[in-house]
């Protein structure tokens, strides 16, 4: 049997959801319980308290994203460095008790005495909130990191931490616990190396969910900061696994070109249909701004954007600012070329996107997000400077490569065209909403509660499983909508048939979702969404992970807000039953399937599901669609570059990438023969 959702698991966070315990409970007094309220419950929390009590403000959650996002913070601190010329090699390692250790050969924290607070500035670093350089204009220009909680939020969530500075010749050590010093910082020797080495071990107390790093997201996020600053050196380690050779599993992550080399990888799948990528690097009013962009055969827009390193996949100020730039100039280009004269309607700014692949980067000395998530850029003077650094960068290549921008035109009326014949079908669409009356789609089996925060929808793969999950569902707040063999893959297809395929329309009018919101005409209105828990329920097998990984892809491509939004899961039926007299359990894993069969004594009977249609539909309720026993795991986007990149490795034309991902990824596969 071959695991199922084995491609996705190399880039799609799937995690299992669980009740997680409120540790404000553990601070608060028995005359709180019980409603008691006057000054002693009026907390002044203490230095790093405040971090271990409500993590989640400072580090997004304290699932599995949390836990990465601790190596993120340590990492951008050397790239601040490498960012202000004081770097160039960065080394991180995952030791075998999954601590991490970071080591650059920057300047090196400060050791000396910090005056106002009377201790080594180190420990002013790693143990206060609001402390570091970069709130100094001088010491750095520009940063990722401008919150000042970053290795001290990293600190107060680690059970243990060493940091050790290699600074002025001698080495200085501190380690710390859950953020507290368990010493004043002390020289231990000589040195003629100069930088910073930090390791920490994640706190199993705040981390319960899980202590497991994964080698391919922190691979991902190295790989993308080397092509994002070019010319610094990281090397990333694996110290848990070791290869045929017996040497750890060791990357090293170099760019000489950056973005230009970025786009080249990112758009490894698909085929280009200009000679080179389009590129620039420069200043624009006192901004670094760096642009790379090519266009190829595909009907997809991939924007890409950030600034200072941090991913702003929520857009902003300069992403609006080279959309405006590219529309203007490439409008400019058409209108005099004479190529638009025949066409009877007006070109929209989104059909000059289609096809493209861009990466847009920028270098803010005083960055303001939109919001705490650091997501959505705000700076208003930014959309100038990368509007005027695109237009100029286009002017030059279109003039230069005549070929090029032919092709480019070209391409730009084919996706007027289509964007045209895709509006008819999408009106479609929107027609047969709820709202408006053409009713719901008759395969879908609805839930009686109209609220849609309790309402759950569970897209089921065939009628037979469909009609199992019908008998078995809770129809107050679970609704089934079975769905016909294989949905379209939504990577090859053209708008207009995406919108015409049937399927799809009834997962549209289903979900009660339309397209085009106030601000962007093109994005999913989820005003009118009727279900809170979007859930896939596939067969255990080959062709059931097939499934599913087309039915994320399409919200991946087309409806990416509800993933964003976390509404999107996938059920895990069981693979096996056991049964031994009036025993009997579930299995999930071969290995559970093993300890089971010892406890029931070793000669239980033992029945493999196939599909979901093996079950009947009490078995099917208590296993997979139950609340209390089920387990969903949640679909988040972890890196939407790399989530981008594999989607049209895995679902595109090119097949030699595909192939060798397969045979790379196949070892991790049991084939029963």
């Amino acid at each position: 049997m071959r695991k199922p959702l084995i491609l996705l698991g190399i880039w799609l966070y799937l995690f299992v959801t669980k009740k997680t315990e409120n540790h404000s409970n553990y601070y608060m007094s028995e005359e709180q319980k019980k409603g008691g309220y006057g000054a002693d419950q009026i907390q002044a929390l203490e230095g790093m308290e405040h971090v271990r009590m409500r993590p989640s403000m400072y580090i997004g959650d304290v699932g599995v994203r949390g836990l990465h996002h601790l190596v993120y913070e340590v990492v951008d601190n050397s790239i601040d460095e490498a960012m202000g010329g004081y770097c160039d090699t960065i080394e991180i390692w995952i030791n075998e008790d999954n601590s991490i250790t970071v080591k650059d050969n920057g300047r090196g924290i400060p050791v000396d005495l910090h005056k106002k607070e009377g201790v080594s500035a180190l420990q002013v670093v790693m143990t206060k909130i609001g402390a570091g350089g970069k709130f100094d204009k001088d010491s750095y220009k520009v940063s990722g990191g401008l919150h000042g909680v970053g290795v001290s939020v990293v600190n107060a969530l680690s059970e243990h931490l060493t940091a050790t500075v290699h600074r002025d010749g001698k080495i200085w050590q501190q380690e710390y616990e859950r953020g507290k010093a368990l010493y004043p910082v002390k020289s231990i020797g000589e040195t003629d190396y100069r930088g910073t080495v930090v390791t920490f071990k994640p706190d199993p107390q705040i981390f319960q969910q899980s202590l497991e790093y994964s080698y391919d997201t922190l691979a991902s996020r190295m790989r993308e900061l080397s092509f994002l600053n070019k010319g610094i050196t990281i090397y990333f380690t694996d110290k848990r696994q070791k290869d045929e050779n017996g040497e750890f599993a060791t990357e090293k992550f170099h760019s000489q070109e950056g973005l230009k080399e970025f786009i080249r990888f990112l758009d490894g799948n698909r085929e280009p249909i200009i000679a080179e990528v389009i590129s620039m690097e420069g200043e624009k009013n006192d901004i670094p701004v760096e642009v790379a962009m090519v266009y190829n055969t595909s009907f997809n827009e991939n924007l890409h954007s950030y600034v200072n390193n941090i991913n702003t996949h929520e857009g902003g100020t300069h992403l609006s600012g080279f959309r405006a730039g590219l529309t203007r100039t490439l409008k400019k280009y058409a209108d005099a070329s004479g190529m638009l004269d025949k066409l009877k309607f007006e070109i929209a700014g989104d059909d000059f996107r289609e096809g493209l692949t861009a990466i847009i980067s920028v270098k803010v000395q005083e960055p303001q997000f939109e919001g705490q998530t650091k997501t959505k850029l705000g700076n208003r003077e930014v959309t100038a400077a990368v509007s005027q650094a695109v237009s100029e960068m286009l002017e030059n290549y279109l003039e230069e490569h005549p070929n090029d921008a032919k092709t480019i035109v070209q391409k730009v009326i084919l996706a007027a065209q289509a964007r045209h014949a895709a509006r008819k079908a999408r009106e479609m669409v929107q027609r047969k909403t709820v709202m408006s009356g053409g009713g719901l789609p008759g395969k879908l089996s609805d839930c009686s509660e109209q609220d849609p925060e309790k309402c759950e929808v569970f897209l089921v793969e065939g009628d037979s499983a469909g009609g199992t999950a019908k008998q078995g569902r809770d129809r107050n707040f679970q609704a089934i909508l079975p769905l016909r063999g294989k949905i379209l893959n939504v990577e090859k297809a053209m708008h207009h048939k995406v919108f015409e395929n049937e399927e799809i329309r009834n997962i549209y009018t289903a979900l009660g979702v339309t397209i085009g919101t106030e601000e962007d005409s093109k994005a999913l209105n989820l005003e009118k969404l009727r279900y809170h828990k979007v859930v896939i329920m596939c067969d255990a097998d080959v062709d059931g992970s097939h499934i599913a990984t087309l039915i994320l892809t399409f919200f991946f491509r087309y409806m990416r807000e509800l993933v964003e939004a976390g509404c999107v899961y996938i059920a895990t039926p069981p693979l096996y039953l056991l049964k031994k007299g009036a025993k009997k359990a579930y299995a999930w894993s071969d290995k559970e399937r093993d300890r089971l069969n010892e406890e029931f004594g070793g000669s239980a009977s033992i029945q493999r599901y196939k599909g979901l249609g093996e079950m009947n539909a009490e078995q099917l309720w208590d296993t997979t669609m139950n609340p209390e026993f089920r387990t969903l795991r949640q679909v988040t986007i972890d890196n939407g570059t790399e989530a981008d990149r594999i989607f049209s490795m895995l679902m595109g034309d090119e097949v030699p990438p595909r192939r060798e991902f397969i045979e790379k990824n196949a070892v991790y596969a049991n084939i029963d023969a």
